[in-house]
């Protein structure tokens, strides 16, 4: 602004007629209201979406239920769980493990999806419950390949 402009502002607030400055003021603060959301608009990516929520907030996604059960094996098999594996197991070598107690109907180590590597856990399904009970009491606390195994019946069987 120049120096004439503020000279007039100055005169209209002092005039006894406050009349003009109060809607210049008002004028003023309605200018910079409608600036101000504009240069919102402009910058926030967010600031031109509406959601369904009366508090402005978008609604948030569902998170995952962690306590969803793992499904039983559909062939009636029980499942152990067996953790603490050494990352350098195979499938076979756990099927070999856990076939010195009785019959195994599947072996298999988890891995990561990306990378393929081992985990250090995973799930050996054998038929019948006396063997499973004698293979988890044998192989729990055992070294096997330079670690101890964590063996237990899954809690989806249990």
């Amino acid at each position: 602004m120049t120096i004439a402009c503020i000279k007039q502002v100055a005169e209209l607030f002092a005039a006894p007629n406050t009349c003009a400055a109060s809607v210049l003021a008002g004028a003023a603060f309605i200018l910079g209201a409608v600036v101000a959301l504009a240069v919102r608009r402009a910058v926030c990516p967010c600031a031109g979406k509406k959601s369904a929520k009366a508090g402005g907030k978008a609604p948030r996604p569902a998170a995952p239920k962690a306590d969803k059960p793992h499904p039983a094996p559909a062939d009636g098999s029980i499942e152990i769980y067996v953790g603490n594996l050494s990352y350098e197991m195979t499938d076979d070598q756990l099927r070999k493990a856990f076939e010195a107690y009785g019959k195994v109907n599947s072996a298999r180590i988890i891995t990561n999806r990306y990378n393929n590597k081992s985990k250090g856990f995973g799930f050996v399904h054998m038929p019948d419950r006396a063997e499973v009970e004698a293979a988890v009491a044998a192989l729990n606390d055992k070294e096997l390949l330079g670690r101890r195994l964590k063996c237990n019946i899954a809690r989806n069987t249990l």
